[in-house]
């Protein structure tokens, strides 16, 4: 056996031990995002495998079906992160962690208090979630309904049966996080209260949808209304020259 069949046989048996490496790996992460053993086994498997292929290249002019391009490990993880503690876990935490606040509202404006009943009411029937069947009997409770049988967010309620009004976002920067426990179930401003030690970083105002055509309407209105203004004084002096 020549040396660069030794040394073919070595990057195969690399690629073969990374492809397991990653395989247990992955069973290990059972599904989990962004697992950092996933991710290393990851690299060692791209590697191994292009490493593999340069050599048969070299040795016979042949290529595997592998299109890859080696991975710097450590270029790699400052890009993308590999999670707390850096690349190998020995890096201390950052001593400086910070917490951001988003919050929002948005109001709504309901041109039939029924037709937001009734489609609480459907949804309520599709997603029964504690068992409640009662009918739903008020906006507010409509409106909740509607968010939890959605994804819990302020998109769930983007239907025609609420028309959206302005709303405002607020981005604020809190020494500590929320504990929606410290409050009471009625509280409706402490969960949202800026506290002393906490700074506002910025406000968004969300202005509701215009309508470009009724818009573009009413300067169309103006103008006609403007030409219409001025008739009679072109007139006049027309009459005048007469």
């Amino acid at each position: 056996m020549t040396d660069r069949h030794a040394e073919l046989d070595a990057a195969l048996e690399r690629v073969i031990t990374a492809a397991r490496d990653h395989l247990a790996a992955v069973k290990a992460a059972d599904g989990r995002a962004d697992d950092d053993e996933v991710w290393r086994a990851y690299v060692e498997l791209n590697n191994a495998s292009n490493g593999y292929d340069e050599l048969l290249l070299d040795a016979f002019g042949e290529v595997t079906p592998w299109d890859v391009e080696a991975i710097d490990p450590d270029e790699a993880d400052r890009q993308f992160g590999v999670g707390i503690g850096g690349v190998d876990g020995t890096e201390a935490e950052d001593p400086h962690p910070q917490i951001i606040s988003v919050r929002q509202r948005r109001d709504y404006r309901v041109p039939s208090v029924a037709a937001l009943l009734r489609l609480a009411d459907a949804a309520r029937r599709t997603n029964p979630g504690d068992g409640d069947a009662s009918p739903v009997e008020t906006v507010g409770e409509a409106v909740l309904e509607l968010m939890q049988a959605g994804d819990g967010s302020l998109g769930a309620l983007d239907i025609p049966e609420l028309e959206s009004l302005d709303g405002v976002v607020v981005v604020a920067e809190v020494a500590t996080p929320l504990d929606p426990e410290a409050y009471e179930d009625n509280d409706g401003t402490g969960p949202f209260a800026v506290g002393e030690q906490d700074r506002v970083v910025d406000r968004l105002d969300e202005h509701a949808f215009v309508d470009l055509d009724e818009e573009l309407e009413e300067e169309e209105g103006v103008g006609i209304d403007a030409g219409l203004g001025e008739a009679p004084e072109q007139g006049t002096k027309a009459a005048d020259r007469l």
